[in-house]
């Protein structure tokens, strides 16, 4: 049996619709359809299904994170797969070469086995993408807030570069890296990635392995008192061009990441809102 577990809120309350285009590529597949919200214990009931059984998520990276999360401590050998349907899927673009070509099917498994801790005022979770800190987390507080008051798409290219040109103020951190520390001063981002993409689309790191025999992550500091400057090398990002822009970002890799700002500043874990961060720590071996 198949169980299709989707989430009708993905990608601006489009997640039906996503679901009925699976239903058609699996065709008559045997399957079983369910509403991921209804489900209230994930771990029952992923233990609960038969070891022939198969899992096929229908949502965003968000629905992705916190089915993982719910998940990860049974280390199920299950085949789970997803079907990306949110609106950033930057999981599904890091790992677009494994989708089958003709369902779209991402086979899960191998990406979901060893994931990164991010430990954050008091909570502790484990990430498929990346830690936002800086105008990337200011940019989902803010969008949080739009959505709050209103039904339309949240536009973030558009409050990222309103908070560019003055509405978020670049702060200062220091960044220890398996125990050696660097301090900034003018940042204004400062993520730590097991992918390359996050934020819908950018390729912030994008020399980032998520499946290197490391298991290091990638920090990426983007430093300038101007901030002009940093809004002209903005777009870069999109095609991971900024690498280039050397004076201004640094990027650092490393199995422990500990960064301190001296305010707080919120903080986006695969696109959920922390606020009020002043420090967080990666970890990962």
């Amino acid at each position: 049996m198949i169980h299709v577990l989707y989430n009708p809120l993905s990608n601006n309350k489009k997640g039906e619709e996503a679901k009925a285009e699976l239903e058609k590529k699996l065709n008559q597949t045997e399957i079983l359809l369910r509403d991921i919200r209804e489900i209230s214990d994930t771990k029952s009931f992923v233990n609960g299904l038969a070891q022939e059984d198969q899992i096929i998520l229908v949502g965003g990276d968000g629905t992705l994170s916190r089915f993982v999360n719910e998940i990860y401590s049974l280390k199920t050998t299950l085949k789970i797969s997803l079907y990306s349907a949110g609106s950033g899927n930057d999981f599904a673009s890091d790992v677009k070469e494994a989708a089958d070509k003709i369902s779209g099917l991402i086979p899960l498994n191998k990406y979901i086995e060893s994931l990164p801790l991010v430990k954050v005022n008091g909570m502790e979770k484990r990430f498929l993408n990346g830690i936002g800190y800086g105008i990337d987390g200011y940019c989902c507080e803010e969008g949080d807030r739009l959505r709050e008051q209103s039904d339309k798409p949240v536009n973030y290219a558009g409050i990222a570069i309103k908070g560019l040109l003055g509405k978020f103020k670049p702060f200062s951190i220091t960044i220890t890296v398996d125990g050696v520390s660097h301090s900034y001063k003018n940042v204004w981002l400062c993520p730590t990635m097991i992918g390359r993409y996050y934020g819908g689309g950018m390729i912030i790191a994008p020399e980032q392995d998520r499946l290197n025999s490391q298991k290091t992550v990638t920090s990426v500091v983007w430093h300038n008192w101007n901030k002009f400057g940093t809004l002209m090398a903005f777009p870069s990002v999109f095609k991971g061009e900024h690498v280039k822009y050397k004076k201004m970002i640094d990027f650092y890799t490393g199995h422990q990441i500990k960064v301190t700002a001296d305010r707080p500043i919120a903080l986006q874990i695969d696109g959920e809102t922390v606020r009020n961060v002043r420090e967080y720590t990666v970890e990962y071996r």
